[in-house]
């Protein structure tokens, strides 16, 4: 199951508001082939699984074949003086591209 770091909530936590929710999932593109995805969303879809952070008041939607590719994936923030963003740490990646954004 994907994993969330304290600093990746507490950033997705400040980009929505109540009812929206946080998608995370992956498609085609990249250096890679995939390419990790964030956006906001007014109302998950009826096959996305729902992950609920309730102390936080966040959701969190993922689609079946996103959430079988980030299954032992860590979300994190990443703060730098040459860029800041969410870091994908995703074990089941079997190559990565040097930006981190996109994987296979």
């Amino acid at each position: 199951m994907i994993q969330f770091t304290e600093k990746a909530i507490d950033i997705l936590k400040s980009s929505v508001t109540s009812p929206e929710m946080v998608r995370i999932s992956v498609k085609g593109g990249g250096c890679s082939g995939f390419l990790y995805d964030v956006k906001i969303e007014p109302e998950p879809r009826a096959d996305d699984t729902v992950i609920e952070f309730d102390e936080e008041n966040l959701k969190i939607c993922i689609d079946p074949q996103s959430s079988f590719m980030l299954s032992e994936t860590t979300v994190d923030y990443e703060i730098s003086l040459v860029q800041s963003g969410f870091k994908f740490t995703n074990k089941s990646a079997t190559k990565s591209c040097g930006c981190g954004k996109s994987f296979s």
